[in-house]
């Protein structure tokens, strides 16, 4: 892409250098002289941001390995040791915590400007793989990370997926109890966990070294999606690109800094403040706000599927939701890049991008929330008063004839002029039936928004006819409803959907508008373009 090096020494230590390791010319070559297309926007900016975010992590990490301790007994006290006795610790324990908020935010603009231009259209698939690799990593850094200050959340949020992991056939038991280091989360989980952190934003720097590489083999794409036809379609990396990305990034900084000294927990959760009790479970247990939209995404199956229970189910999606994100340079068969000039895929885009902040909205609720219901939640409650209690054993066969056995003593108890029955089993074949007879039948409606409101109204109407009366016989109905589980589940088929059916559809039969002549055009004033 670049063509012949034109770096040249100026000084005899320099050509001594560049002879014997030529990593100025290397860097001259990669970030001065380094052709970039003209017409590149501040969505291209976000790499700079990515690489000030690695940067800022790695140090910020190493130097916070110095002072934490990871014991489960200890670690929680080592990061507010951090905060409050360590020189400047506040600051860089804040700055690493706000730093993975905003390596994600970063991270996710830049893979939505490569979805909506078709940065992963031949020929830089592999630079698009390279990237979701990249971004499996974080995923498994954000992770473990979230697990080591050992509050309530992170110790749940690591039981909690270590277990899922369990969930998946075969290797998925093995799995789990290498990452745990036993069979619940203890001292081993947070010894690996702690280990995996440190060792993985070094191989994350090693893939995006790649990740550059690959980049600068295939060259970068525009906005126009049209390769470049000659030199005057570019421009030097430097001071063109680098001036742009300085000035995106210290906006960047500058919304970084806000965050650090004035909001530095507002992106976090506050239960992990808290330190980890594994007797007592949180309300709620989330992940960070950055892997909400896949938490959701695991929540979405609340039932089974032929032989796939549940649980599996959400596993795979999930896992499915960014091995999906590798196949992406084949499943799009369009042979325009741009989105610019496909305005229907355009208009699905926009679509999937809401998708994903609603999935990440769903992620953070209780998945039972309700969003819309069509009636109330409600219930008649019925009792006697006034009548005569009588009670009898029942006692059956073996277990297997227990049902036959309890339903032939309320049939016989009806007919003798039972008002109501209760049947109550103590024993695999034995139970007790309660019968009231005469006495005047008594009924009452209840109706509540929720059902526990409902279970309140209940309690309470039972209060009112007295605990005198011997039981109640409750019929609750519950209204069709829309939680926020079901919601997840559509969000999910149109996310797949959107991969899967969608873009390859459009790809055979959208037609694109005209793509304009090639950017050289404005600089050539002449015209070279296609259709």
């Amino acid at each position: 892409m670049s063509g012949p090096s034109t770096y040249e020494p100026k000084s005899a230590f320099t050509r001594w250098l560049d002879r014997r390791l030529p990593i100025v010319r290397l860097t001259h070559d990669s970030f001065v002289a380094y052709p970039t297309p003209r017409n590149l926007n501040y969505w291209w900016t976000f790499g700079a941001m990515l690489s000030l975010c690695l940067v800022v992590q790695i140090v910020t990490g190493i130097v916070l390995a110095m002072h934490y301790v990871p014991h489960i007994n200890y670690a929680f006290a080592s990061v507010q040791r951090i905060e409050r006795d360590v020189p400047f610790g506040w600051l860089i324990q804040n700055m690493h915590a706000v730093g993975a908020s905003m390596f994600f935010l970063a991270v996710y603009v830049h893979m939505f400007r490569g979805l909506y231009y078709g940065s992963y259209k031949a020929p830089r698939e592999l630079l698009w793989i390279l990237g979701c690799v990249i971004y499996l990593l974080m995923v498994a850094t954000g992770f473990l990370g979230y697990t080591l200050p050992w509050g309530q959340m992170s110790f749940w949020g690591a039981t909690v997926i270590t277990n899922l992991l369990g969930a998946l056939p075969l290797i998925g038991e093995s799995i789990k109890n290498w990452l745990m280091g036993g069979f619940s989360v203890d001292q081993p989980t947070i010894n690996r966990f702690f280990s995996l952190h440190y060792l993985l934003p070094f191989v994350i720097a090693g893939v995006v070294a790649l990740h550059v590489w690959a980049l600068h083999e295939a060259g970068q794409n525009n906005p126009a999606g049209v390769e470049v036809k000659s030199k005057a379609d570019t421009v030097p990396f430097t001071p063109h690109a680098t001036m742009k990305d300085l000035f995106a990034t210290t906006l960047f900084v500058i919304m970084f800094a806000i965050f650090v000294f004035y909001m530095p927990d507002a992106l976090g959760h506050a239960d992990n403040f808290i330190p980890a009790n594994p007797l007592q479970t949180p309300p709620e247990i989330v992940p960070e706000w950055y892997l909400l939209p896949f938490y959701a995404i695991l929540r979405a199956f609340d039932f089974n599927i032929g032989p796939i229970d549940s649980k599996l189910a959400g596993v795979l999606a999930m896992f499915a939701s960014i091995g999906v994100l590798f196949l992406l340079p084949w499943l799009d068969t369009s042979r325009v890049r741009s989105m610019r000039y496909r305005p229907i895929a355009r208009q699905f885009f926009v679509i999937f991008f809401f998708v994903c902040l609603a999935l990440g909205w769903c992620g953070g609720k209780n998945p039972g929330l309700i969003l819309f219901k069509v009636a109330d939640f409600s219930a008649t409650l019925t009792w006697v008063e006034g009548g005569q209690v009588t009670e009898q054993a029942i006692q059956a066969e073996g277990a297997a004839q227990w049902d036959d056995a309890s339903s032939a003593a309320v049939a016989a108890a009806r007919e003798g002029g039972a008002t109501m029955t209760a049947v109550t089993r103590t024993g695999a074949s034995t139970g007790t039936l309660r019968t009231v007879s005469g006495g005047e039948t008594r009924n009452a409606q209840v109706s509540a928004d929720t059902a526990d409101l409902l279970e309140e109204e209940i309690t309470h109407v039972k209060e009112e006819a007295g605990q005198a009366m011997p039981f109640f016989s409750i019929e609750r109905r519950s209204p069709a409803r829309f939680t926020v589980t079901n919601f997840s589940l559509l969000l999910t088929i149109y996310y797949f959907l959107f991969f899967i059916v969608i873009l390859p559809v459009l790809g055979l039969r959208e037609r694109p508008n005209r793509v304009p002549d090639t950017i050289a055009k404005p600089v050539l004033n002449e015209a070279q373009g296609a259709s």
